[in-house]
């Protein structure tokens, strides 16, 4: 018998030896490029070569060409620049992909285009279905003074609308929608909201952060069909981006029971990692769901929450009353009343193995959850919890070192620095607005950085996250040196915070965000060099080809 197993063994050994000189062929090639690959050991390369989903070779092209084979997909990128995928850290996709077909007020200038839209919107609006989306600004408008229901009743009727300003913070209701709310001046607010009310204590129609849910909550619920048409929408737009993986921030299981059904039908072109609410922290841990938990297309293990509002809204939560509002602080949000509260739920999703992400602007909501996360380590212990404070826009100078103390990664979106660069020191005053989108701050601290956008609060295009990252000029052309321009970064550091550094916000540097063999083959070809451009003009440039897991999603060669 020992004689028969040794023959056997030897077989084995021998085919194996043989199939090694076999050298295998790629699925994928890449050549003629100049490729800039994220890997600090490997900065560089023309060619890179792809087996199903994973790199296997960078190099040459000379050198990857041995890896072609009669079967083996060749582009020839024309010595184009090639980037790692980009890895958008914070994102509402479902909902984006909604707003891609709803009601658009994001460009509206006046009170009198806003009504126009909304009218527009109403006449092909079915009887009994809402107006949704919007994604105002109303500092965009002569006066920036907040609409109010008088603006849109008379070209609205029955049809209740509920359109958010851009920020997420606060949204209009007419009055079809506050009736449907059962909304009236004898309404009182709710903890981490208000409703803004006129002169006689009638509500106007605006609703700020919790108070939304009085509105929301007669929203009919979307239906799994609308909900799958959202989805994909929003992988197709991300697909034209370059956006190859996102971090959906607080969706709905429904939301991830259709990324599951698509990525059934192996039609998920971007890689989810899906972050629901905080309050609900026991749905994932009670049938033992950990950090990063899941595919390499769709992932759960992180909980989302928030600590406060938007600077917009004036309702980030703040150590000084605003410079504009001085009886303002800003709001806590409901999951924050009371503080401890966040923090026993918190510190039990950690226990239970979650990764905790947490949504703060204002310097003092900052600093309450730095309270938690220091609290949470001091319980149990640093065990690369990844913690992560989402936006962390307004600093308290003291908080820098804080920050890189307990580990926290900085989740930021640089497209709200030039766009609330416009009137954020109007809110904040200059000494404050100082450590405003700190980033240079950040990684002077090394802080690691995950960038994104917030869409749909923000445009998904990641090169103007790029091009306001390197920048920071403001989108009303009044700062062409940049807003705060100490804090600009250099390009490599902007397109790592969008590559490994979202990548390592969900605990999957070692899988993607550099162009590295054994990695996933999650790629971008540019129409131009963004490295040889001069900084204004990154903003014009273009994805050619997007390529997800060694399949190309978009354009193509």
């Amino acid at each position: 018998m020992k004689r028969k197993l040794a023959v056997y063994f030897l077989a084995f050994m021998s085919g194996a030896y043989a199939n090694a000189q076999l050298k295998p062929t790629a699925t994928l090639i890449i050549t003629n490029a100049a490729i800039y690959t994220v890997d600090k050991q490997h900065p560089k390369a023309e060619a890179v070569a792809v087996i199903r989903e994973r790199i296997v070779a960078l190099g040459s092209s000379a050198e990857i060409d041995l890896w072609r084979g009669p079967q083996t997909k060749v582009i020839d990128a024309d010595g184009k620049l090639v980037l790692p995928g980009f890895n958008d850290s914070h994102v509402h996709f479902i909902q984006g992909g909604a707003q891609l077909d709803q009601v658009n007020l994001t460009d509206v200038a006046t009170p009198e285009e806003f009504t126009r839209r909304i009218a527009a919107q109403a006449t092909k609006t079915p009887k009994g279905e809402w107006i949704l989306g919007g994604r105002w600004d109303e500092t965009k408008w002569p006066t920036a003074q907040l609409p109010t229901k008088e603006l849109v009743d008379p070209v609205t009727g029955d049809t209740p609308i509920f359109v958010e300003r851009y920020d997420g913070h606060e949204a209009l209701a007419n009055s079809a929608a506050m009736k449907l709310g059962g909304v009236n001046a004898k309404t009182p607010d709710v903890p981490g909201g208000v409703i803004v009310r006129d002169a006689s204590g009638n509500p106007t129609g605006i609703f700020k952060d919790a108070a939304q849910e009085l509105i929301n909550k007669a929203i009919p619920a979307m239906s799994h069909e609308r909900r799958m048409r959202a989805a994909r929408r929003a992988l197709e737009h991300a697909a034209s981006l370059g956006v190859t993986s996102v971090q959906h921030m607080n969706p709905e299981f429904a939301d991830v029971a259709v990324y599951s059904e698509l990525e059934e039908k192996s039609e998920l072109t971007t890689r989810i990692y899906a972050v629901p609410m905080e309050t609900n922290w026991q749905d994932q841990a009670k049938v033992g769901i950990r950090r990063a938990w899941g595919s390499s297309y769709l992932r759960l293990g992180a909980v989302k929450g928030y600590a406060d509002g938007s600077l917009g809204s004036r309702t980030a939560y703040m150590f000084e009353p605003f410079a504009d509002d001085s009886g303002n602080r800003g709001l806590l949000s409901d999951e924050m009343h009371p503080p401890s509260a966040m923090r026993d739920r918190l510190m039990q999703a950690d226990a239970a193995g979650l990764q905790l992400r947490i949504h703060a602007i204002g310097d003092r909501a900052i600093s309450m959850i730095l309270d938690i996360f220091s609290d949470i380590e001091r319980e149990h212990g640093y065990h690369d919890q990844r913690f992560t404070i989402e936006h962390a826009q307004h600093m308290a100078p003291k908080d820098f070192e804080r920050f890189a103390k307990l580990h926290v990664i900085a989740s930021m979106q640089p497209y709200h620095a030039i766009d609330d660069g416009r009137w954020a020191e109007k809110r904040l005053g200059r000494e404050r607005a100082r450590y405003s989108y700190a980033w240079r701050s950040f990684l002077d601290h090394s802080v690691t950085l995950a960038f994104g956008t917030d869409w749909p609060v923000a445009p998904l295009n990641p090169m103007l996250g790029l091009y306001a990252a390197v920048t920071r000029a403001t989108l009303d052309s009044k700062n062409p040196g940049g807003w705060i321009p100490e804090e600009k970064i250099t390009l490599p550091e902007a397109v790592e915070a969008y590559t490994i550094g979202s990548a390592f916000a969900e605990f999957q540097e070692h899988e993607k965000g550099s162009i590295t063999p054994g990695e996933l083959a999650d790629m971008v070809i540019l129409n131009d060099n963004i490295f040889d451009l001069k900084p204004e003009a990154i903003q014009n440039t273009k994805v050619e080809t997007t390529i997800v897991g060694g399949k190309v999603v978009y354009g193509g060669r």
